[in-house]
């Protein structure tokens, strides 16, 4: 097995924690959706949806992070979320960083990490303005760092955008080669590979994507994304019943048209 016994607990734990949370704490900020409602006829799924679309969300902000650290704690000599990275990027970096971005989206250029890295790098490191850009998830192994980005499963390409920038601003904070990765927890295109069509070729698909399980590997070793699956499963077939419960109370209320 991947996971020790007290991994596994810890997200048990984690995931009962949330889920007691919402279901006691929910109260529907959206209490109008019309155009849906009449779209579909039945304002009590649209109700329960969004009961559902607020689950969903709890995932992405505050459970995929934190069971990561939880998986990597015993791999790495390091494992911390909400992590800032503070340093100086001096304007040579800067300048590098904005062309590789401008010609990535102009299609003069492929993604490439070990040619952008050594750009950045060969860059005069004196001065420049200080700055702190903080990543979802650092990890260090001896020498050894990871500096990572989560993002929810669809991204558009603003953020696929904006997270190549922060790519690479990490490496010039460094000011030495580290791993910087964009983490995306599941594919939702499975059993198809994961193809965003607003990814834009920005990244480095080998070096610097992680969707599914390379990324929960990467954390705690071959299998690991399998064995979250089944904690998943198992603490939703503990709340099951008080889950459909909710969404049939939330359903009764309705939606106003």
């Amino acid at each position: 097995m991947t996971l020790n016994a007290n991994q596994k607990e810890d997200i048990k734990n984690l995931l009962r924690e949330k889920l007691d949370d919402k279901l006691e704490k929910y109260a529907r900020e959206t209490t109008s959706m019309p155009f849906l409602a009449k779209l579909l006829q039945d304002s009590e799924k649209v109700a329960a949806y969004s009961f559902i679309h607020s689950i969903a969300t709890t995932l992405g902000m505050s459970i995929y992070e934190k069971a990561a650290q939880i998986i990597a704690s015993s791999s790495f000599d390091v494992a911390e979320t909400s992590y800032d990275v503070t340093g100086t990027i001096t304007n040579e970096e800067n300048s590098v960083i904005s062309q590789i971005l401008q010609e990535i989206k102009s299609g003069t250029r492929e993604a490439n990490k070990e040619k952008e890295i050594n750009e950045i790098l060969s860059c005069k490191s004196d001065g420049g303005r200080e700055i702190t850009i903080r990543a979802d998830l650092y990890l260090k192994k001896g020498d050894e760092e990871y500096y990572i980005e989560v993002k929810t499963a669809k991204p558009n390409i603003d953020v696929f955008a904006k997270s190549k920038q922060k790519l690479l601003e990490w490496v010039a904070l460094r000011k030495k080669k580290v791993t910087t990765i964009l983490a995306i927890p599941y594919n939702p295109y499975h059993p198809e590979p994961y193809s965003r069509f607003t990814m834009q070729g920005y990244l480095d698909e080998d070096e610097e994507l992680y969707v599914a399980e390379p990324f929960w590997e990467l954390l705690g070793g071959k299998g690991t994304y399998e064995e979250v699956l089944s904690i998943f499963d198992e603490v939703g077939k503990e709340f099951k019943d008080r889950i459909q419960a909710k969404i049939k109370e939330v359903a009764e209320e309705k939606m106003r048209i």
